[in-house]
């Protein structure tokens, strides 16, 4: 499970809605939310956010928010 994928699971979202809701595919949603090598790009984290109605620095906080810079 993709931090994104938690990230549904805790707001309980319903992820066939926000395929419908966004027009990605539900393939690709399952992709973002199950497979750790999944990239998500900028413009499906912005649609995910307005389609579940939060900001989406929330969602880019909770999903990067481990990541640091290198020394």
């Amino acid at each position: 499970m993709t931090k994104l994928g938690e990230y549904l699971i805790l707001k309980s979202v319903n992820k066939s809605e926000v395929a419908r809701k966004t027009g990605l595919s539900k393939a690709r949603l399952s992709e973002l939310t199950l497979k750790e090598k999944a990239w998500l790009r900028a413009e499906e984290l912005y649609i995910i956010a307005l389609a579940i109605g939060v900001e989406p620095c929330e969602i880019l906080e909770f999903t990067c928010g481990h990541l640091r810079k290198k020394k």
